[in-house]
């Protein structure tokens, strides 16, 4: 099932975590292999993925922090 524009879930797939749809590819390794450094070029290679599919993989992250609530617990 499509949860975002090329982002998928399926509970034969990763255990139902979110990957690019298509791939057996988890969000969660293009977002840490972007912040761990890696050029969006590097990763397109490494997993062989296009510009589009990591840039679908950021804007789903950025759209899970934008939809994060904190809460404080007091200091």
């Amino acid at each position: 099932m499509e949860i975002a524009k090329h982002i998928s879930v399926d509970p034969a797939v990763h255990h139902g975590v979110p990957v690019i749809a298509g791939t057996r590819i988890p969000v969660s390794i293009v977002i840490g292999s972007l912040a761990g450094g890696m050029e969006k070029k590097e990763v397109m290679q490494e997993y062989e993925l296009t510009k589009i599919q990591v840039e679908a993989a950021l804007a789903y992250a950025a759209e899970l922090v934008k939809q994060t609530e904190v809460i404080a617990l007091g200091a």
